[in-house]
């Protein structure tokens, strides 16, 4: 009873920031003599703490308290073919260190190593030791397969979807690690922080040097029943040529990424245009070619809106990622194919978070588990 009191208290001030003992008893129901109790308890354990005093009228001012936000960390870490990125927060969310470094790893052997220095970097940068880290989150392309222990479906990191992989990451980060789906967390860090905000049913669909769809249904993930659903790069497009397997990117992916802008510009006469960047920044300049390329990408995304509209009807699309950030640009023409091919045309926004959406979801998600196992190692200090 004692326990469930705690939690009762602590649960309180998570949801609504700090308070004071009748407060908290009010709030909770709880009477004022269990309150002052289970917070003296909270205390004791360093999960609580005092941050001042307050008075509403005459009489004896009362303490006000609040989470310990120190009481435990998160690190969150963004794997992608370009950036490496990491955070690290506190139990309150709030990010005490952040790493942002170019890939420039080309085996998964050295990610892995790399991935580990960068942390080891971050945490020291929040002046904690990795002890402190109750839960950390990564997120990257492909779906985890905990049988094998690989990352299927992330051809743009080499060697990424061998078996053990993930027994590897766990190895390197410590104990406490969950592997996510970048797209997933995408959409997490908008619905937590970003443009989906109060919305139970939406997509965030993720354009850069790959693409990604995070889907949330009734304000949780889904994710199929091999952990696959989003996976929108193997939608097809078009038809391969007779005797060809479809490519290993996936026929959609290699119509509509980040390359496929390059490769469009070409087409257009642009030949000297090397990023999709680059594209982009000539055609909010009006160059008539990248103009022209920018257009196509926005059609071919338009047509992806549309089929994911038919089978999923979200209250919202969620566009991210470095492509597709760039809705002023994109929404025109998208919303034009729309029209012409569906009368299904769901709200499309532009993501809120632009490159730190992944770490968002990151962090949402390390702080329910490190929340849960930071009181769980409380209570097993006392019995011990």
């Amino acid at each position: 009873m004692r326990e469930l009191n705690q939690r009762a208290v602590l649960d309180r001030l998570r949801a609504f920031g700090p308070a004071t003992r009748p407060q908290v008893a009010k709030d909770t129901g709880l009477s004022k003599p269990t309150v002052g109790q289970a917070l003296l308890d909270l205390e004791r354990r360093k999960l609580v703490r005092e941050i001042g005093r307050t008075s509403t009228g005459p009489g004896r001012s009362a303490v006000v308290y609040e989470e310990n936000p120190a009481a435990g960390f998160v690190l969150g870490v963004d794997i992608g073919k370009e950036r490496l990125r990491l955070e690290v927060a506190d139990l309150a969310g709030t990010v005490v260190s952040r790493v942002d470094e170019r890939n420039r790893c080309r085996s998964a052997r050295s990610l892995v190593q790399t991935v580990r220095e960068l942390a080891e970097q971050t945490v020291a940068e929040a002046g904690i030791s990795f002890g402190e880290v109750c839960a950390k989150v990564v997120g990257s392309p492909g779906v985890p397969d905990l049988k094998t222990g690989a990352l299927h479906h992330a051809p743009n990191l080499p060697g990424w979807g061998r078996r053990g992989l993930l027994e590897e990451l766990a190895g390197a980060l410590g104990p406490g690690l969950v592997v996510e789906n970048d797209a997933n967390l995408a959409a997490v860090g908008e619905m937590t922080a970003g443009a989906a905000q109060g919305v139970d049913v939406f997509v965030c669909i993720t354009v850069g040097t790959g693409i990604g769809m995070g889907i949330v249904v009734n304000g949780q993930l889904f994710r199929g029943a091999h952990g696959a659903a989003g996976e929108v790069a193997y939608l097809p497009y078009g038809w391969p040529p007779e005797d060809e397997e479809p490519p290993e990117q996936g026929m959609l992916e290699t119509a509509v990424s980040g390359h496929s802008v390059v490769q469009k510009a070409h087409r257009h006469g642009l030949v000297d245009a090397r990023s999709a960047k680059e594209v982009f920044e000539l055609a909010r300049q009006g160059q008539p070619q990248a103009l022209e390329a920018v257009n196509e990408e926005a059609r071919q995304l338009g047509l992806v809106v549309g089929a994911v509209a038919a089978v999923i009807d979200p209250e919202l699309v969620v566009l991210g990622g470095g492509i597709g950030s760039n809705t002023d640009l994109l929404a025109e023409p998208l919303e034009q194919a729309l029209r012409s091919t569906t009368p299904l045309r769901p709200k499309i926004v532009a993501g809120e978070l632009g490159d730190a959406a992944v770490l968002t979801g990151a962090i949402s998600v390390g702080l329910g588990a490190a929340r849960e196992l930071v009181f769980e190692r409380a209570l097993e200090l006392r019995t011990s």
